[in-house]
């Protein structure tokens, strides 16, 4: 059964989708099956697969709304050996259409567990808020990837997703657990960064991952060639922390199966 892991943080900007594609490439690259999963309006994740957003003939929001088999909606990866359940702009209005459903929290989780033994990992894209879309993808999962940047506001606003994490283990998904902080957009010669850091590991211990990813130019431009970091430019710096991270949770997740 795959490790169903939501990528999620309600700020925006510290590198949410940059983790889901390129974690989704580098895993892949280690000859592990991986989903993605765009539930971000946004549909950044999607285009950086290398699809066309604009052009989807079904999307995540069918099979919210409309219970359409996710087999049906799966595609693969335009650039990368792994497939991806693409998400756009209509993901807004079942964003809406959502809070009026009975059971609506419910319905990622049902929707992806008939495909969950075609896949060691289901990567899932958060929005950058704690609405009823996150609350989805919290209820599909078994852990939480959280990036964040090292910077002064970054541990209160993981404070506050924490708790929802906690209160959704509570109520609708005991199996959630927190996964793991990844330090994103990292640049050591900062003084704050390293300050930040310093206080996530003494929280968070080993839950924090011992991969750090760089600020990278190759990183950032990615997106724009629709594919991810590892088949831009492999020898780049984004890319080999991808790997890294990629190889880190491989190992964690034996650790887990050995024990």
């Amino acid at each position: 059964m795959a490790r169903t892991i939501a990528i999620a943080n309600q700020k925006g900007g510290v590198g949410k989708t940059t983790t889901c594609v390129n974690l989704s490439a580098s895993l892949a690259a280690t000859q592990r099956r991986v989903l993605a999963v765009d539930i971000d309006p946004q549909g950044n994740a999607t285009m950086g697969c290398g699809i066309n957003k604009g052009e989807l003939e079904s999307s995540v929001c069918d099979l919210l709304l409309e219970g359409v088999e996710a087999v049906k909606v799966i595609q693969p990866a335009a650039a990368g050996a792994f497939d991806v359940l693409p998400g756009n702009q209509v993901l807004t209005l079942a964003e809406v259409e959502l809070l009026t459903q009975p059971e609506r929290e419910f319905r990622l989780k049902r929707a992806l567990q008939p495909v969950l033994g075609n896949y060691d990992y289901v990567l899932i894209d958060c929005p950058p808020a704690l609405n009823m879309l996150t609350v989805n993808a919290l209820v599909a999962a078994n852990g939480v990837l959280i990036p964040m940047q090292c910077e002064y506001y970054a541990l209160e606003g993981l404070t506050a997703l924490l708790e929802t994490v906690e209160q959704v283990s509570h109520k609708a998904n005991p199996e959630l657990e927190l996964y793991g902080i990844l330090r994103t957009m990292f640049d050591p010669r900062n003084n704050l960064a390293n300050e930040v850091s310093g206080e996530l590991l003494e929280h968070f211990g080993d839950r924090v991952f011992r991969t750090v990813i760089p600020r990278n130019v190759r990183l950032a431009e990615a997106p724009s060639f629709g594919k991810p970091a590892l088949y831009h430019d492999n020898h780049s710096r984004g890319a080999l922390a991808y790997l890294a991270l990629a190889g880190e949770i491989n190992r964690r997740e034996a650790a887990a199966k050995r024990s």
